[in-house]
């Protein structure tokens, strides 16, 4: 275990902690010194931390086209995995931007669905990207009660974790994503992702959904028409 610069606040001059977070607030840097967290990364990882420092920034310009992916959750009890919920964009030129890891744990159906539909929505995105493996017609049945205006684009994984997940890791080391803030949860799972998965055996359901918005936004050939806006 670690101390975290806040335990120690009242001890440093006025304003230094408030600089200290807004200079390195979510970065790993500041996972260490300020929440005393302990980062870990593995060496046979697809990203590293430094590929995903080099990709943050602080905000988008304006994109061509944002998706919500989403990673539903075989189950809705307690232990069952969360439901991953990315959006990104892409800009004129093709970078990918995360834009937001709205993810849920031992969440029902109708509730992840509210929230994609609702990022959806805040966004202006232009659809929902969803993987169907383990729902089928009964993942699209739930966001269509939430809202039947909501564009749904099914996607099927045939290939394993790893493997779908390799292409986009390849984007970053392209410098072609760009992560608008901070995802401490989401940037775990993508430097614990190795061959066998990731370090603590659970399921990268946020990074799931990364891939599937990415892949869609940057690697599929499918791109519908931009409509350009500013978040």
């Amino acid at each position: 275990t670690r101390a975290s610069m806040r335990a120690n606040a009242e001890n440093l001059a006025p304003g230094f902690l408030r600089a200290i977070e807004e200079r390195y607030g979510g970065t790993r840097l500041g996972r260490q010194e300020i929440d005393g967290a302990i980062v870990e990364e593995r060496a046979d990882a697809l990203w590293s931390r430094e590929m995903i420092e080099r990709a943050r920034i602080a905000t988008a310009p304006p994109l061509a086209r944002i998706v919500v992916a989403i990673d539903p959750p075989a189950a809705a009890h307690k232990r069952a995995d969360k439901c991953g919920i990315v959006a990104a964009g892409l800009d004129a030129d093709g970078l990918v931007y995360v834009l937001s890891d709205a993810t849920l744990a031992a969440a029902r159906p109708a509730e992840w669905a509210a929230r994609a539909v609702a990022l959806y929505h805040a966004l202006q995105a232009d659809a929902l990207v969803v993987e169907v493996n383990q729902g089928g017609d009964m993942v699209a049945s739930v966001i269509a009660q939430a809202d039947s205006s909501v564009p749904v684009t099914k996607v099927r994984a045939t290939r394993g974790k790893y493997l779908r997940a390799a292409p986009v890791a390849l984007l970053y080391e392209q410098n072609r994503v760009r992560h608008v803030g901070a995802f401490p949860e989401l940037e775990d799972e993508m430097c614990s992702l190795g061959p066998d998965g990731l370090l603590n055996g659970a399921s990268p359901d946020r990074l799931d959904a990364l891939v599937w918005a990415i892949t869609h936004l940057a690697l599929d050939g499918k791109r519908a028409t931009p409509r350009v806006r500013r978040l």
